[in-house]
């Protein structure tokens, strides 16, 4: 598996997030990656996905494109 760098990514849909750390799944130990938005949203600003998830590959009209990709 990739390794995961902390820092500030952006999804595949444009939005921005930055990664604070991975943690555990209390029951599965499926490792999970901590992110928060760097954007309003009334959802939610701390998110967890797991990281098999996070650092897939989506298909986006024919052409495979990283689910997050880390910018500076």
């Amino acid at each position: 598996m990739k390794k995961l760098e902390l820092g500030n990514y952006q999804h595949y849909k444009g939005m921005k997030y930055l990664v604070l750390g991975t943690a555990k799944h209390s029951e599965t130990l499926e490792e999970l990656v901590v992110y928060v938005t760097l954007y309003e949203n009334e959802e939610s600003a701390l998110w967890v996905r797991p990281k098999s998830m996070f650092l897939e590959n989506v298909t986006i009209d024919g052409k495979e494109v990283p689910r997050f990709k880390k910018i500076d």
